[in-house]
């Protein structure tokens, strides 16, 4: 019974995709009925038809499977493997479904999607409130189409912000509460077609694999590409460049919404992967990149104002500006090196803030899965105690400050000091507690443990 049951469940997902011809690469909802021949492989009738054309023409008169096992130049289709994997199959369209792939009903509001970030993201309020309202506004207009003779544009995103800020926390967040696919590229290995690197469409490629090969869900899926500020136009260069402003070209068809062939289980095009067809105007594309000495483009811009006389600004009235990159303009970006036409394609502007004390402070300690939570529940687990006291916790972040990483470098600095007390604390049993002190962060002490069965007072940010 359990057999059957396997195979039933087997039989009935194995339904859900197409079967390719395996010479031509088209899926059976283009060509039609497969023509199956032993081992489990697929051709259509066009080419079973020219096969047996060609062999009549010269006049061989030998059977199809005969031909392909004796002639050496064509493959031996008894040397094929058994199965197919499921990654070069197309999952099917269902035609019965009538009703649109995305309710409205079910698109939260923004205030609703910012709230739920603000459990997973400290800080960063204003690029929570926009990235919230954009996308609201981009699965409205995959919900509900073309409203009358009025058509909705893209809501594109590009976000600026120093290293460790959160850009790609941020996405990941937001994708995993709208349970839409997502795909995280990265713009430093693109380059133009026909050269060595990734194509463009690989992106593509990523997000359709992140569907699980359903051109459907895909198709309403969000793409972030990150380090995209590594595809600036060069400043002066003898070489082509491929990796430049040639990868900003090929985005540009991608951003605004266009008919991509893509490879099915690969990222790029050869003759043994299937192709599909992915439509990218409902895809919402994100990009997001650090943007190195654009501070200084900023400042450049700004301090021309500087002149004789009273009413003059001081050249470096701007240079202990923390918060400089939210005065960019697309003025700036394209002195940075980026493309009109690409800006263009990316309507809504916002940039991140630095982390500042505060700010990592609460990021160790008020997200759902907060660094400090995870230790906790490790040594949870060997039923010890993890307190961290309120001097600490400003200790780890001035470090974390000197590194200048931002939130990245606060686990490298945890692991760093927790290495030793996770080593330690399993060969006694009767440990019921240790307390992290900014003392022993500094190197001038020892962390406080306390045995079990001893009344202490909880000292930190979980003092009862």
């Amino acid at each position: 019974m359990n057999d059957d049951r396997i195979d039933n469940e087997k039989n009935k997902k194995e339904d859900e995709y197409e079967d390719i011809c395996y010479i031509c690469r088209r899926p059976e909802s283009k060509v039609g009925t497969m023509i199956r021949i032993p081992n489990n492989i697929c051709i259509c009738s066009d080419c079973m038809q020219k096969t047996f054309d060609t062999i009549n023409n010269n006049g061989t008169g030998m059977p199809y499977m005969d031909l392909m096992n004796m002639n050496p130049n064509m493959m031996n289709m008894n040397n094929m493997p058994n199965d197919i994997p499921k990654s070069q199959k197309i999952k099917k369209k269902k035609e019965e479904e009538k009703q649109p792939a995305l309710d409205i009903k079910d698109v939260p509001a923004p205030h609703i999607i910012k709230g739920q970030l603000d459990q997973y993201v400290i800080g960063q309020e204003y690029a929570k409130k926009v990235i919230s309202v954009a996308v609201y506004n981009h699965y409205k207009r995959v919900a509900t189409g073309t409203m009358d003779e009025i058509e909705i544009e893209k809501s594109n995103m590009l976000m600026i912000g120093p290293t460790g800020s959160g850009k790609t926390y941020l996405v990941k967040t937001l994708a995993k509460l709208l349970q839409v696919p997502l795909a995280i590229a990265d713009a430093t290995s693109l380059t133009e077609a026909g050269y060595i690197g990734d194509d463009v469409e690989s992106v593509l490629s990523k997000l359709l694999a992140a569907a699980d090969n359903d051109v459907e869900k895909a198709q309403r899926g969000i793409i972030f590409i990150d380090e995209i500020d590594k595809i600036a136009k060069k400043k002066s260069t003898t070489n082509r460049d491929v990796s430049g402003e040639s990868v900003q070209q090929g985005l540009l068809k991608l951003l605004e919404g266009a008919d991509i062939e893509v490879p099915v289980g690969a990222t790029s095009k050869n003759a043994m992967v299937p192709l599909t067809t992915i439509n990218t105007k409902n895809i919402l594309f994100i990009c997001g990149g650090a943007f190195p000495e654009l501070d200084k483009v900023i400042k450049e811009r700004l301090s021309k104002q500087a002149s004789i006389g009273f009413i003059a600004d001081l050249k470096d009235k701007y240079n202990d500006d923390a918060d400089i990159l939210s005065k960019v303009t697309l003025e700036d970006l394209r002195e940075f090196g980026m493309i009109p036409e690409f800006l263009g394609r990316l309507p809504i502007l916002f940039t991140l803030q630095g982390l500042t004390k505060e700010m990592l402070v609460k990021v160790l300690k008020e997200p759902k899965n907060a660094i400090l939570k995870q230790y906790q529940k490790l040594l949870a687990l060997d039923e010890v105690d993890l307190i961290f006291s309120d001097e600490s916790l400003d200790a780890i972040a001035e470090k974390a400050l000197e590194r200048k990483t931002g939130a990245r470098a606060l686990r490298a600095i945890l692991e760093e000091f927790m290495l030793d007390i996770m080593y330690e604390i399993p060969k006694d049993d009767n440990i019921g507690r240790v307390t992290i002190t900014r003392e022993y962060l500094e190197k001038k002490g020892a962390p406080k443990i306390e045995m079990r069965g001893v009344e202490v007072r909880k000292i930190g940010f979980n003092a009862e």
